[in-house]
């Protein structure tokens, strides 16, 4: 895992702690799809963020607590996913929720985290003309990735000069 990544997390988690310093643990709720078409992809998500919570939890947690993930399955249902956000919100009393791998993902979750004013950290890149308080966007927007793209796509210039004669 890169320091990067562990220091984004760490950061993440320190920024939605203010509700959490009255508990005895600061609960992260993962929202990654468990079961059906996105599994595939998720379950590393999934496994990723559980590694980072036990490597900070090891290192003594955060703000003097231990950190608990709450993990729930949306089963690759795009409505199930603000369902299981509603419940890791209300019923699980989560801090801060990562997941959604997909844009319909995060799309069928924001009314939810916006009524309830929840905070979730969206893991990869989007699609842009979407802004929200309650969502953190780590990956990059379209404008992101293409301005690299013709200086890495345009072919350098001959090495070899040519002399009028």
């Amino acid at each position: 895992m890169t320091t990067f990544t562990c220091r984004l997390t760490t950061g993440a988690l320190a920024l939605t702690a203010g509700a959490a310093l009255a508990q005895d643990t600061i609960k992260v709720g993962v929202l990654h799809s468990l079961s059906g078409t996105m599994e595939i992809s998720e379950t590393t998500l999934k496994d990723t963020m559980l590694m980072l919570i036990a490597e900070q939890n090891a290192k003594g947690g955060l703000l003097g607590k231990q950190i608990e993930a709450v993990v729930v399955d949306p089963a690759s249902d795009w409505p199930l996913f603000a369902e299981k956000a509603r419940e890791l919100l209300t019923v699980s009393d989560v801090d801060v929720m990562f997941g959604c791998r997909s844009s319909v993902s995060r799309k069928s979750v924001l009314p939810v985290i916006e009524e309830l004013n929840g905070r979730l950290f969206y893991p990869v890149q989007y699609e842009g003309e979407e802004s929200s308080k309650n969502v953190f966007y780590t990956g990059a927007a379209p404008n992101q990735q293409a301005i690299p793209a013709p200086t890495t796509s345009i072919p350098a210039p001959p090495t070899t000069s040519w002399k009028a004669t």
